[in-house]
């Protein structure tokens, strides 16, 4: 346990954090240069996903109604796709430009915790749950991280209590997501997605402890949104109404 140091609202922050430094980092520096230290800030911002990725998951285990979760979830993701392609200069109406980047991660996130809710469901054949998140990994490809984030959520909740396995398959999916994005996006930014591997570590220290401050997640939910909304602004004043990342 002293080992284990690092409690649920640490690791948050650690993504919040993060997340904020690759979203400035993007409006503050678009079209994917290749500087080093640019590239250094977007790999400070690859501790984000997994951390996120992984609280979806144990918020799974963790809630007392899986429904009403995911509905705010989805709720959540609604209001933060406007908030996201006004932050990165993408239109609200999707497909407009591109079929990549076309909402948040968030919409991803809410479908990850359906995906891992059917996969444990004993309501479902095996069949059944295949081509329910086979449908769902569809209906997500177009958000930011992708179906990646359903596939890494859904092997993260299923493999509870076996860290090993549970960051190896993650890393397995991740890996077929940076092959995508160096193909058909930009092959730095591609490689660049290998390292929510520094996330591990972190994670591994986690103590199954959510912390003493009770607000994190309406913290996060205000947060969220209202950052974006200020990466917007400043992409507004630095360069006027353009995009700045795929999907722009």
């Amino acid at each position: 346990m002293k080992q284990k140091s690092l409690t649920g609202n640490q690791l948050k922050m650690i993504a919040i954090i993060s997340m904020t430094v690759d979203h400035l980092a993007s409006v503050l520096y678009p079209d994917y240069p290749t500087a080093w230290w640019i590239v250094a800030l977007h790999i400070i911002g690859r501790l984000a996903a997994p951390i996120f990725w992984y609280f979806i998951a144990e918020g799974y285990y963790y809630t007392h109604d899986v429904k009403r979760y995911a509905l705010r979830l989805f709720a959540f993701a609604i209001l933060s796709h406007f908030a996201y392609n006004f932050a990165f200069g993408i239109p609200f109406i999707p497909f407009q430009t591109s079929v990549f980047n076309q909402t948040s991660v968030i919409w991803s996130l809410a479908w990850g915790l359906t995906a891992l809710a059917i996969e444990q469901s004993g309501r479902f054949k095996p069949w059944q749950k295949t081509v329910l998140i086979l449908g769902i990994t569809v209906i997500t490809f177009c958000a930011d991280w992708s179906s990646i984030a359903v596939l890494a959520i859904v092997q993260i909740g299923t493999n509870r209590g076996n860290f090993k396995k549970q960051m190896t398959m993650m890393m397995l999916w991740v890996a077929v997501y940076a092959v995508v994005y160096a193909v058909f996006i930009h092959p730095v930014y591609g490689v660049l997605q290998l390292f929510v591997a520094l996330a591990i570590p972190l994670l591994k220290r986690y103590n199954g402890r959510q912390g003493t401050w009770k607000g994190m997640k309406w913290f996060f939910y205000g947060y969220y949104p209202l950052h974006l909304v200020l990466c917007g602004l400043l992409r507004l004043a630095l360069y006027g109404n353009v995009g700045v990342m795929i999907g722009g």
